[in-house]
């Protein structure tokens, strides 16, 4: 399912405060009487019932993912509330491996959930492909200039240059255009499917 969500009021519900950047929770403020002692703890991510992200984090997170050696997720801290942002975080190297074979920013288990993980302080990482319906191939320098050489339009430096930011402006556009409008996060404590909310 693919859907962006630009409706303002759900924009406002899922940040209503206007907080700056520093704060990445939103609890209701009668969250402590109401839940009571049977409720998930705030460090239980199947609290969470809504995910808020503006759409540069995620554009921004899988082209620099495309672009270098680094795993640039979402991230989600606790204390968990029903509403919660997610943020970009730098998640290590790709592709090194820690003592347990492991690498940094993913989990072990079964290849649904190794794109989530709970760190010491259980924050919940999410790779941005998943809030990307089919994500698109980022183009390379090498791609745009092989497209431009088998065209007929000579080529030149400055030609390659214009080609290859509207090809990486086009790709911008269509991940904002297949942004999800909800996701599975799966967690040490189990998985929980939240709706999205897309901030400009």
């Amino acid at each position: 399912m693919t859907r962006r969500d630009h409706d303002s009021g759900r924009e406002a519900d899922a940040d209503p405060s206007g907080r700056s950047r520093d704060s990445d929770h939103e609890p209701p403020p009668d969250a402590a009487a109401r839940d009571g002692d049977s409720s998930p703890s705030s460090t239980d991510p199947r609290r969470i019932s809504s995910l808020a992200v503006t759409e540069s984090d995620v554009v921004d997170a899988l082209e620099a993912a495309a672009r270098g050696d680094r795993e640039i997720v979402l991230r989600i801290t606790p204390p968990f509330s029903g509403r919660m942002r997610a943020r970009l975080h730098d998640a290590g190297i790709v592709d090194t491996e820690d003592e347990s074979g492991v690498a940094p920013g993913r989990a072990a288990g079964p290849p649904d959930d190794a794109d989530y993980r709970s760190d010491a302080a259980a924050s919940v990482y999410v790779l941005p492909e998943r809030l990307v319906a089919d994500p698109p191939t980022y183009p390379t320098v090498d791609d745009t200039e092989d497209e431009l050489r088998a065209s007929a339009t000579p080529y030149t430096t400055e030609r390659h240059r214009e080609r290859h930011q509207a090809a990486v402006e086009a790709w911008r556009t269509t991940v904002c255009e297949r942004l999800v409008g909800e996701v599975t996060l799966s967690t040490e404590t189990g998985s929980t499917t939240v709706s999205v909310a897309y901030l400009g």
